[in-house]
């Protein structure tokens, strides 16, 4: 009779210090995963630096009036599909409710034609770093520790520590499913 096991993930103070580890670049965007860039407010607003890098999406994790107030107007000119999410850099926010609908975006802009995806908040290293894990957990079937380590070998990034809790759910609920939601067609 075979045992089953439940998947563990670190506890998110073994993930922080992981992250403390594998510091990457601290630049204004950097490329994580292919023709995946994470960024922050300052190059969300240089479209100059958008047009160069080939960019045809965005995903603002900062959308807002009193946030960073970019939005479909906005790239126009760049014929840039948009999507906005209105998050806060709170350790109480759920930011889980984006995890699947960013997902979604940013697999289709990857999967369009010369699609490169932009994805920021203020300054690309909580919300934006968090979808960004979130992605590849879901649509790319890493663990998050994995996930994690992917993206700090190019980025330096520090979810909060609830966004990190999220995704350590996260990881749970995938490996309970055995990290197959994309080949189930859920996205």
């Amino acid at each position: 009779m075979a045992v089953h096991q439940s998947h563990q993930p670190l506890p998110v103070s073994d993930l922080q210090r992981v992250l403390w580890c594998h510091r990457g670049s601290t630049g204004h965007v950097n490329q994580v995963w292919p023709r995946l860039y994470l960024g922050d407010a300052f190059t969300a607003r240089d479209k100059a630096a958008l047009r160069e890098m080939g960019i045809t999406h965005v995903l603002n994790a900062a959308s807002g009036k009193f946030q960073i107030n970019t939005g479909p107007e906005y790239y126009r000119d760049l014929n840039i599909d948009y999507y906005g999410i209105e998050a806060f850099d709170d350790q109480h926010f759920d930011l889980s409710a984006y995890f699947y609908p960013a997902a979604h975006f940013i697999k289709a802009g990857l999967q369009s034609s010369k699609g490169k995806v932009f994805v920021h908040c203020a300054m690309g290293i909580s919300r934006a770093a968090s979808l960004v894990l979130a992605f590849l957990m879901i649509s790319e079937g890493l663990s998050l520790l994995d996930a994690l380590r992917s993206v700090s070998e190019h980025r330096d990034i520090s979810p909060n520590h609830g966004f990190l809790e999220q995704l350590r759910q996260l990881d749970i609920k995938l490996a309970g499913k055995g990290r197959s939601l994309s080949s189930e067609g859920k996205i």
